[in-house]
């Protein structure tokens, strides 16, 4: 260390809270920054905190581009979806709404970006095979539970059993 080295206030503080422990075990200790791979932006604060926070931003999106995001997530968006008339009324409501936005006039020499209709049907025919598969599941769920209470009420009954052999043979 040089001698000429003056410690500031803050390097005396970083100093005596490593000597306490008190910067011991902090998330992320050992480990590398995690931006330090990515290219420098001016915006990186902002990017941080939407990734950070999980923020939905399909709000601020150009209408167009929430669109094309809401037809990314469409097969995801109606698994949850119990009857194939809402999956329907969904697709249809989503395809006339990117028919509107092409109705919009183009601003600027470039032609502007274009959400696709969607295939109700195919859309339809993926929800019922999901639906297909979910109800398998559920099924084969329900099935193994019950086995699991029969043998529960077989072990109880046996123990219950084989006490009553053991105090008769006790007495």
């Amino acid at each position: 260390m040089d001698p000429h080295h003056v410690e500031t206030i803050a390097e005396r503080r970083i100093r005596e809270a490593q000597e306490r422990g008190e910067l011991d075990n902090l998330p992320g200790a050992g480990k590398p920054l995690p931006s330090l791979d990515r290219p420098y932006r001016e915006d990186w604060w902002i990017n941080g905190l939407i990734e950070r926070e999980q923020l939905d931003m399909t709000g601020a999106m150009n209408p167009t581009m929430a669109l094309r995001k809401e037809a990314h997530d469409m097969p995801q968006t109606l698994r949850d979806v119990p009857r194939e008339e809402s999956v329907r009324a969904i697709v249809e409501d989503y395809n006339r709404r990117v028919k509107l936005d092409r109705l919009r006039p183009a601003a600027g020499p470039q032609m502007p970006p274009i959400a696709k209709v969607l295939d109700v049907e195919e859309l339809v025919a993926v929800w019922r095979e999901h639906r297909r598969l979910a109800e398998a599941q559920a099924r084969l769920r329900s099935e193994e539970e019950r086995r699991a209470r029969e043998q529960a009420e077989a072990d109880r009954r046996a123990a219950v059993w084989w006490r009553r052999i053991q105090r008769t043979y006790r007495r």
